[in-house]
């Protein structure tokens, strides 16, 4: 059994996105049940030199639409990149669903061998569409799709009283 372009792509980071989608509603809930400011965790990073949560579902967006136009020859939307408050992050993906899901089947598969021209900083790289699509989107994608389920664990873990500073599972019970 063969799996098409569009199955590998949009499937995939619809579903990925949505589960995201969940996973900002629970950190909702924590910051509300914990009286945390929101845009604490929206703001928070994993490590100093990460992005903060915010950035990293922005980029995951990016990724996802900008990967789905590439391979079906669309424009690749523009989103500003305003985004604060976990509603504000959830609509983005939203928007960002809606428009890959708007994307046919017959418009990605076949875009194996299609020519995905990119820039990325001061660099200019040229891929195959099975290339592009198995080798920089999706990796991408996952990188940045799980840092922020990482942070509100971390976050989540963190600001609970439950948890104390020791390093070690075994000194928190």
């Amino acid at each position: 059994m063969n799996i098409s372009m569009y199955q590998a792509s949009t499937a995939r980071f619809a579903n990925m996105l949505k589960n995201l989608s969940a996973i900002l509603d629970k950190a909702q809930a924590h910051a509300e049940a914990n009286k945390i400011e929101p845009t604490v965790l929206t703001n928070c990073r994993l490590f100093p030199n990460m992005f903060p949560m915010k950035r990293q579902v922005q980029i995951a967006c990016d990724t996802a639409k900008g990967a789905v136009a590439r391979l079906a020859g669309v424009e690749v939307p523009k989103h500003e990149d305003t985004e604060e408050t976990f509603a504000e992050l959830k609509a983005r993906i939203a928007k960002t669903v809606d428009f890959i899901q708007g994307v046919k089947p017959a418009q990605i598969d076949g875009s194996e061998e299609k020519n995905i021209h990119l820039k990325l900083g001061p660099r200019e790289v040229d891929y195959k569409g099975m290339q592009y699509l198995l080798g920089h989107a999706i990796p991408n994608f996952y990188f940045h799709v799980t840092r922020p389920r990482t942070t509100s664990c971390a976050t989540t873990a963190w600001s609970s009283p439950s948890v104390t500073t020791s390093p070690t599972p075994s000194a928190r019970q």
